[in-house]
């Protein structure tokens, strides 16, 4: 049984990088959450841990592989008794490795599926068994266009991605009318981050023009759907930004 009061809210974003899934816990730190994020090493999360609490709010670090049953059960039970309810849950890893179908390996191919959609119906499915017993809470993936159509050389990526979606929306139709919000959101686009100013310069030169996504403004969005009144829920939201095509 938890020892913390009840005042106390946690939002637990898995994947908790640099960019998107950083910028998320810091939105939801900056509305009184208490930040609980994750990523396989922990050393990569001291940043954004010291990055929150610099700015006044309450963030925790996990080093948690979620692709593992047991590493799940045990992080859920951790936060949900030592530190607080998880109010709000975001998965957001990505995977997206490319390769031709022609050279994908069986063992490459069931890894990028394992990260990008396995994962998230063991994280999701342990966080919602928290959150009916409570009957209420938020429950959010990010997807990608890949989740929509698959693209040539992205036929692991996509069909993790497919696979997420269909998992969300299946949550959604289960869970809503248990009080529980799942919604997916369909990130477009290139966001801005080291990865793409490194390996796509001429994409990045775009950021002037507003032509990538920039990570405060995805955060908005999942703060948006997690606020949202429950007589207007979304299920799926897209953000891409106005150049983009689709």
């Amino acid at each position: 049984m938890s020892t913390q009061s009840n005042d106390k809210k946690v939002v637990l974003v898995i994947g908790a990088g640099d960019a998107t899934g950083g910028a998320i816990a810091k939105r939801f730190a900056r509305q009184g959450y208490i930040a609980c994020v994750t990523r396989r090493s922990a050393d990569k999360l001291q940043p954004l841990v010291d990055a929150i609490r610099a700015e006044g709010g309450e963030a925790h670090g996990f080093a948690s592989d979620a692709r593992k049953e047991e590493d799940v059960a045990a992080l859920v039970e951790q936060i949900e008794t030592e530190i607080g309810p998880i109010e709000a849950f975001v998965f957001n890893i990505g995977a997206n490795v490319p390769c031709s179908i022609l050279e994908e390996t069986a063992r490459k191919y069931f890894k990028i599926w394992e990260m990008a959609c396995f994962s998230g119906f063991l994280t999701g499915q342990a966080v919602a068994r928290r959150m009916v017993t409570r009957k209420r809470g938020t429950i959010l993936f990010t997807g990608a266009t890949a989740g929509l159509r698959g693209a040539a050389n992205f036929a692991a990526f996509a069909g993790a991605k497919h696979g997420i979606r269909a998992l969300a929306q299946s949550m959604a139709r289960e869970l809503g009318p248990l009080n529980i919000h799942v919604a997916h959101v369909v990130v477009d686009g290139a966001i801005d981050t080291d990865f793409i100013r490194e390996n796509f310069p001429e994409r990045y030169a775009l950021k002037d023009q507003d032509g990538i996504l920039n990570p405060d403004h995805i955060a908005d969005s999942y703060w948006y759907l997690h606020s949202q009144p429950r007589d207007a829920w979304t299920f799926e939201l897209d953000l891409r930004p106005w150049i983009e095509r689709w």
